[in-house]
């Protein structure tokens, strides 16, 4: 802006009383020749209007001199500053209007004032003489220099936007609010998050800490569909009550600076989240009095209710943190705490987080490992414990992963069934399998081996198993009489409907079915006599309760004595697992167990050294 008269758009009153009889003065002193005659009195006149619209204006004006000092004000400043304007001249006009605060605003205002801007525009929160608050817009914008001096000068201009300001801070709180609970939403909790990691790493003065209580209402939902929203809405209005006063008592024990804010997030999720936290044992006695304050029932327009929560709890230095780092991080403890049993608060484990991301990264790649060709079996033989030689061999998938090597099956199967990546994977295995099987039995016919493969019940359910396993053995030409599948108690079981049906056209097809781990499920022995099974396959744990003869279990071997009597009077065979010791094969082979398998005859091995253990058994054997 400019106070010259005939410049466009320029500001009434750059040229003020004072100015403006000083150059008369200078005029008349200098000897200056009178003006042409009506020129004078045009401008004068002009300058008289400046003047009276300077005065009259209703903004808060003022014109500055370089340094930053008054030269004059109009009343309407003066009225806002609360002093009259003729005092206010080589007031420092900064201190006048809380410029000096804020060193953004600081250096901005200095660059004005030393040429290098044009234009300075902030919004500031002065103190009215009268003691309440006013919210103006300041702006200061260079104007023309004086013309006989070349004095430079600067407007400055003081607007009262109090109203809008309280407008735009209704609208702002209720933007950021929840309606339901009138908490911060998660909008404003997140800005907040961000504020406060900004601030604790730089402030010398605090921890450097941060620390957050991520919770989730257990079983909120049923409140929902049996009593209605509307009920629903009320409960977690109370709840947030509750969550409030427990942060409010935390944050007047505690040391942090930034208090504690409690946000709700969205549907029956809350946070409370502690600036310059102190540690550990801080949020913890937070979530420890949040599940307190939680377990008392509510009293809701004649309903009681009972609800718990399951409580992420995660503490940390500000720094290197990141709003979305500390939120998973949150996210996932909380998961943590639902999984352990719910009504309960978990910290966060860097080394579970390690193993949770393990296992996610083993997910993820599970179905491309099988197409890059990652996975391999290898092979335990199942040995008669009457003659001791190899009557079969169990296939045993092992995942060469390139980045976390070889892993047995523990440690991906049950990812497998979980993404369904089983399907495949199970059809790579038993396709493989019944190949290397067929082979063993060309270069063999005389005592050809078994296989026997694992299937998962999804396999079952997912995919036609048996057109699989037909389609299979009439690629590879393998007798089904040489196919063996193993399926887990629980599973075999609980058979009915789809995958009793493909149980028993396997078997019709000449298949063998085995029950794997035999012992740990439910054991349905009623059950037991109407399934197409030929195989028990004895849980490990009964047989390492054959220890030596100083330390003998009695009642495991009259378990196994048990089954394997059972097991026979049914038509079916037992093979004991995990046999380590020749004492503990002599004593399952005077019990009746048909086969064992276990390390005593070896651990699993891949196919070309399966031979040389054929080999060695047709030597013992004779």
């Amino acid at each position: 802006m400019s106070g010259h008269p005939d410049s466009p758009g320029r500001t009434p009153g750059a040229t003020l009383s004072s100015v403006t009889e000083r150059k008369e003065t200078t005029k008349e002193s200098d000897g200056a020749r009178p003006a042409p005659s009506g020129h004078g009195d045009d401008t004068a006149a002009s300058l008289g209007d400046y003047r009276a619209t300077f005065y009259a204006a209703r903004v808060a004006m003022a014109v500055l001199n370089r340094d930053g000092l008054v030269l004059a004000a109009n009343p309407a400043f003066g009225e806002l500053v609360g002093t009259d304007p003729a005092e206010l001249v080589a007031a420092t006009a900064a201190d006048l209007t809380d410029l000096g605060a804020d060193t953004r605003v600081w250096t901005a205002y200095r660059e004005v004032l030393c040429g290098r801007s044009d234009r300075m525009h902030c919004t500031r929160r002065l103190k009215h003489p009268e003691g309440h608050s006013v919210w103006v817009e300041v702006t200061v914008e260079p104007l023309t220099p004086e013309p006989l001096s070349g004095e430079e000068r600067m407007l400055l201009s003081v607007a009262d936007i109090s109203d809008r300001h309280d407008l735009l801070a209704r609208l702002r709180h209720l933007q950021m609010h929840d309606p339901v609970t009138r908490l911060p939403n998660r909008t404003l909790f997140f800005e907040r998050l961000a504020a406060a990691l900004e601030t604790a790493s730089f402030e010398p003065s605090g921890t450097g800490r941060i620390g957050l209580c991520y919770l989730d209402l257990d079983g909120f939902k049923a409140v929902n569909d049996t009593l209605g929203h509307r009920v629903g809405d009320r409960l977690l209005s109370a709840v947030a009550q509750r969550l409030t006063r427990c942060a409010e008592s935390a944050a007047d024990r505690g040391t942090g600076r930034g208090g504690h804010l409690v946000a709700r997030l969205g549907g029956d999720e809350f946070a409370l989240l502690v600036e310059d936290s102190t540690g550990t044992d801080q949020l913890a006695e937070l979530a420890q009095c949040v599940l307190d304050a939680l377990q008392r029932p509510f009293d809701l327009a004649g309903q009681r209710l009972s609800v718990s929560a399951s409580i992420g709890v995660v503490e940390r230095t500000a720094t290197g943190t990141t709003a979305t780092g500390l939120m998973q991080a949150a996210d996932t403890t909380l998961y943590w705490a639902k999984e352990d049993g719910k009504a309960r608060w978990t910290l966060f484990d860097p080394e579970r987080n390690a193993h949770r991301m393990t296992r996610q990264a083993l997910s993820s790649t599970l179905r491309p490992a099988v197409d890059r060709g990652e996975f391999t079996l290898e092979y335990q033989p199942l040995v008669g414990l009457g003659d001791g030689r190899a009557q079969g061999v169990e296939a045993l998938v092992r995942w060469r992963h390139p980045q976390f090597g070889t892993l047995s099956p523990n440690r991906f199967i049950a990812l497998a069934e979980e993404n369904g990546a089983i399907v495949e994977l199970g059809r790579w295995v038993l396709e493989r399998a019944c190949y290397q099987a067929r082979a063993w039995q060309l270069a063999h016919p005389d005592e050809p081996l078994f296989v026997s493969v694992n299937v998962a019940v999804r396999q079952v359910w997912d995919s036609d198993l048996v057109a699989d396993v037909a389609g299979i053995l009439a690629e590879t030409g393998l007798p089904p009489e040489l196919l063996q599948l193993e399926l887990t108690e629980s599973a075999v079981m609980g058979s009915a409907g789809r995958p009793l049906q493909a149980l028993q056209a396997l078997s019709d097809m000449g298949v063998r079915i085995a029950i794997d781990d035999f012992g740990t499920g439910y054991s349905n022995l009623a059950y037991l006599s109407r399934l197409p099974v030929s195989v028990l396959k004895l849980d490990g744990s009964f047989v390492r309760g054959f220890r030596s003869q100083e330390h003998p279990n009695p009642a495991d071997e009259m378990i196994v004595e048990a089954l394997v009597a059972l097991a026979h009077r049914l038509g079916l065979t037992v093979t004991a697992e995990c046999v380590e010791s020749a004492e503990q094969a002599e004593r399952l082979r005077r019990i009746g167990c048909d086969t064992g398998q276990g390390w005593l005859y070896s651990r699993p091995v891949a196919p070309d050294r399966v031979e040389a253990l054929l080999d060695a058994g047709r030597h013992t054997g004779a």
